[in-house]
């Protein structure tokens, strides 16, 4: 039986729930939710699969030793008690991130420096060499966490940020977290059972994690590496097979459709699209929000326009009320789904929101809001609600998954539509197809264009128009205005 012992999963503020819930769905007992993290406990195959099959999940570290420090001197002590030889080889290297909420240490670097300094003595004192440290893709990832005078020191398993899936080739100016996207869409309640719309796409990361999870692909699937690949203790057989286990893969039925206004939005999207293997789930075109006439049924939207921040639009507050239009006159029957920033975006939208969720889109605190679409009048239809919720309830039926093929060509995902389950093949350069199509470059700035180039009236303008204006008034002769005749009478 494997040992178990303590994880921590960390996420972005506001999905620590869902995380919690996924973790429970894997196995994983004991556990508590904190401020942007989850403690859990579980054995070394809960580790792999919290890695790649958890879709809000930014790292999981697994805590080797807890201590109190109240300064970097006693740190340095009680890091040098750690067996360092049980995660460490003189031939391997290790990298150091601290994270600092104390008022007895101000200096995060300093903590880690200091951190290092007791590794690398403790190799010293016992084998008279050390281990190398490298910043940049080290063997072993090292995390303090201080926490007033509570210190956690852990080993990260995931290394490169989760949120770095490994299908994105290419981006626009302000591209949104892939743990953010999967996370808003886990917190509206779909799993694929209608069609999904985002009328400002960009480059497609919501539709992307939609049809992922339409789908129920793990998104660890499109990842070079782990961090845990390279542990002492690393299991590469337990991994092979939960890499290559597709059986909880499911038919999507329905389409993800995006759009967006800017057609090299659109070729990103694409690319990106491709590059995860989804073509044949996500349907896209260039086209403004303004002129959608029609909508998918069954459906729900999700979406995230401008905020005015990075991404900035002519008329901001119009575009909001545009957006609230098109939601009443096209998207009925839909539950719609907005993050954004600014209370007043919202108020221009004009519908009353059924659910508001606080999350954080990097160092924003946004909103999440939810508006059900509906035909009639807002009372007819709590009403009809109201009368479901009385209504006996009914649990759907399970559908029955259909036994496994063998033949190739009756298996649910063909394999052009995903990547090549092995995971050494999966990754090699030489297959990256788009590896050269794409060196790094710097984003395309994109702005929301609308079609009001009517001129302002300036207050010049104003000025020049009151005064002619006078001007002709005063030359016209009106009955008020005539001087009186004098009065010989009385």
């Amino acid at each position: 039986m494997e040992e178990t012992f303590e994880m921590v999963a960390k996420t972005l503020y506001g999905l620590e729930d869902v995380l919690a819930g996924e973790l429970k769905a894997l196995g994983a007992n004991d556990l508590q939710v904190g401020r942007r993290m989850v403690s859990f406990t579980g054995d070394k195959e809960l580790l792999y699969k919290a890695n790649f099959c958890c879709r809000t999940a930014l790292r999981i570290l697994k805590p080797i030793y807890h201590f109190k420090a109240k300064d970097a001197d006693t740190v340095y002590k009680e890091v040098k008690k750690v067996e360092w030889e049980n995660y460490l080889t003189l031939e391997t290297t290790f990298a150091i991130d601290s994270v600092i909420y104390s008022e007895d240490f101000n200096h995060s670097k300093f903590v880690a420096y200091r951190t290092k300094d007791a590794i690398v003595d403790y190799f010293i004192d016992k084998f008279h060499k050390r281990p190398s440290v490298r910043v940049n893709n080290p063997d072993l990832y090292i995390n303090i966490h201080i926490s007033h005078n509570d210190c956690t020191l852990s080993i990260d398993s995931s290394g490169e940020s989760l949120h770095k899936r490994g299908y994105r080739v290419e981006q626009t100016e302000a591209p949104l977290n892939e743990v953010l996207a999967a996370g808003m869409i886990m917190l509206t309640g779909w799993k694929g059972d209608s069609n999904f719309v985002d009328p400002m796409c960009g480059s497609g990361t919501l539709l992307i994690e939609a049809a992922m999870l339409a789908c129920n692909i793990a998104p660890g699937v499109y990842r070079k590496e782990f961090a845990f690949q390279k542990w002492i203790d690393y299991d590469e057989e337990m991994f092979d097979r939960i890499y290559n286990d597709d059986s909880q893969e499911r038919e999507f039925k329905f389409k993800c459709y995006g759009s967006d206004i800017s057609q090299q939005a659109i070729d990103i999207a694409r690319d990106n699209i491709r590059s995860a293997g989804l073509m044949k789930y996500i349907e896209l075109q260039t086209k403004p929000f303004q002129q959608y006439t029609e909508a998918p049924q069954p459906g729900i939207l999700v979406t995230n326009p401008p905020y005015g921040e990075r991404i900035t639009s002519r008329d901001l507050l119009g575009l909001y009320n545009m957006i609230g239009e098109r939601l009443k006159h096209v998207f009925m029957g839909y539950s719609a789904w907005i993050l954004s920033y600014k209370d007043e975006c919202f108020e221009k939208i004009g519908l009353a929101p059924s659910e508001r969720i606080k999350l954080m889109n990097g160092s924003l605190e946004c909103e999440y809001r939810k508006y059900e679409m509906f035909e009639g009048k807002k009372k007819d239809f709590k009403a009809s609600l109201a009368e479901e919720d009385r209504g006996p309830r009914r649990e759907a039926p399970r559908r029955e998954r259909d036994p496994r093929d063998k033949n190739t060509n009756m298996r649910k995902f063909q394999k052009s539509d995903r990547p090549e389950r092995r995971f050494a093949a999966a990754h090699r350069d030489e297959d990256d197809q788009y590896q050269d199509r794409y060196p790094e470059k710097r984003p395309a700035k994109m702005r929301y264009r609308d079609n009001d180039d009517r001129k302002r009236f300036d207050r010049d303008d104003r000025k020049r128009f009151d005064r002619d204006d006078r001007k002709r008034f005063d030359r016209k002769s009106s009955f008020g205005n005539k001087k009186k005749g004098r009065s010989y009478g009385d």
